[in-house]
């Protein structure tokens, strides 16, 4: 079978790029929540469930109910992430169109939080706090099941202990770096967008959500431009 154009090693490296970006908005999104919205995650689930242990014994009540917030919130994007992208199929191509589909839905999610940074200014409550920090919890677990119809073994956007395991594996076993530099890539991301949204949280917290939005705005765009742009003209994707 030929190599059709959504298959082609441009789309292929413009997929790893939109990926990575990825990365840097769920590091971003981690940050500005363990920063602002109540000192725990919205995608480091374990992080979260150790977080949620550690206040039983103590009875943080604050603690827990963020970190309960966070993983149940994380679970309902997981599945609705799941429900909008579908799995891998035979046929799929690069960029499925459901990848897109899903991810606009988690910019609506973005972009509903960013309303609520806004609205509620940095004096917000805690219970305004806590909707925000579901919010984006949602968003990241629809992020998170949504690369997954990539169909790509190993890859992940949110959680990355494995990857960055995988690489070290790989480096021990001398594999060649053309196979180590991907999972590099997406590790460096998450951490230069963990770096971009705590440098917007303290330095200019009105511009974190901004942050966020540009980044899913970023990848929306590229995706309709590199992926779907004459789709059109194409036999109507069968949908699963």
């Amino acid at each position: 079978m030929g190599v059709t154009d959504d298959q082609s090693p441009g789309d292929r490296r413009t997929r790893q790029v939109l990926v990575v970006a990825l990365a840097g908005l769920s590091g971003a999104t981690d940050a500005i929540s363990l920063l602002a919205l109540g000192g725990v995650f919205t995608s480091v689930m374990t992080g979260n469930l150790v977080l949620l242990g550690t206040a039983l014994p103590t009875l943080d009540g604050a603690q827990a109910l963020s970190s309960g917030t966070a993983l149940l919130a994380f679970c309902a994007g997981v599945a609705l992430g799941t429900v909008l992208a579908g799995t891998p199929q035979p046929g799929d191509g690069v960029w499925p169109p459901r990848v897109t589909a899903a991810l606009a839905v988690e910019a609506a999610l973005f972009a509903g939080y960013a309303i609520g940074w806004w609205a509620t200014g940095p004096d917000r409550g805690a219970m305004a706090a806590l909707l925000l920090l579901g919010t984006t919890a949602v968003a990241l677990g629809v992020q998170t099941s949504t690369v997954q119809r990539f169909g790509v073994p190993g890859l992940s956007t949110t959680f990355l202990t494995g990857t960055l395991a995988g690489v070290v594996v790989r480096l021990c076993t001398r594999q060649p770096l053309r196979d180590v530099l991907p999972s590099v890539q997406v590790v460096v991301g998450l951490v230069v967008g963990a770096a971009a949204g705590a440098a917007a949280v303290t330095a200019l917290p009105d511009a974190a959500p901004a942050v966020q939005l540009a980044v899913i705005a970023l990848v929306l765009v590229v995706a309709l431009l590199r992926f779907h742009r004459g789709r059109a003209a194409a036999p109507p994707e069968v949908h699963r």
